[in-house]
């Protein structure tokens, strides 16, 4: 068998039995983009859609700068956090650096742009078919943005699994605030390019295994949300 064969073997037997080391890697994943992806749509949600219905000076500009955010670089966003939260940058006191609290911020930020944005757009296709109705029914504006919230819900949930998507795939801004401590801020993507450059193919290839498998998992939930809403609306 040739080397790869081998590190491909190995690393089947590593998530067959759960290795401790693999497990404890994919659990911090999980646990760093799950609290990234609840913080961020929890801001990015009822703004993208406040966004879509309000009406006030530099509206225009904030929907331009959202969309053109949606390219935003990762390391970029990595090298912010760390100038933020380093001794001599103005969060220095909290002493997050190199943490896993750094690590949901740096995500938490990535992703924003993506979920309000997206927001935005659904909330306004919605706001476009539903304006004079909810105008005759004297809704508020916030009224308004909630209530085309909870009818898109479904959509949201999409939305929002592709945020996560990404949180959990980013690698370039989690290692610089993460520093990428074995046991501490060790994350998958991480993890999968140190064991790499290592020459430690099975751990590598076993990381790459279930993150594969966690991206194929969040698209077929996000097509059976896609079905169900269109079975909704058919």
């Amino acid at each position: 068998m040739n080397t790869f064969s081998l590190a491909l073997a190995e690393s089947l037997a590593m998530v067959g039995r759960l290795d401790p080391k693999l497990v404890e890697i994919v659990a911090l994943s999980l646990q760093v983009s799950l609290a990234s992806i609840a913080l961020s749509a929890l801001v990015a949600l009822p703004l993208g859609a406040a966004v879509a219905v309000a009406s006030f000076p530099g509206r225009r500009a904030i929907v331009v700068v959202l969309n053109a955010l949606l390219g935003l670089p990762a390391v970029v966003v990595g090298l912010a956090i760390y100038l933020l939260l380093s001794r001599a940058g103005p969060l220095g006191s909290l002493g997050i650096l190199f943490t896993p609290s750094a690590m949901v911020a740096a995500q938490a930020i990535l992703v924003f742009p993506l979920l309000a944005a997206l927001t935005r757009q659904v909330v306004a296709d919605g706001y476009e078919e539903t304006r004079e109705q909810l105008t005759s029914l004297g809704a508020s504006t916030w009224t308004s943005a909630i209530a085309l919230l909870v009818d898109a819900r479904y959509t949201l949930v999409t939305i929002v699994l592709a945020g996560f998507g990404r949180a959990i795939s980013e690698v370039g801004a989690v290692m610089i605030v993460g520093g990428n401590i074995d046991g501490v801020t060790r994350v998958m993507t991480t993890a999968i390019a140190l064991e790499t450059s290592k020459g430690d193919l099975p751990l590598a290839l076993g990381l790459g295994l279930v993150l594969l498998a966690i991206v194929l998992a969040l698209n077929v939930a996000a097509s059976l949300v896609k079905e169900s809403v269109q079975r909704r609306h058919g």
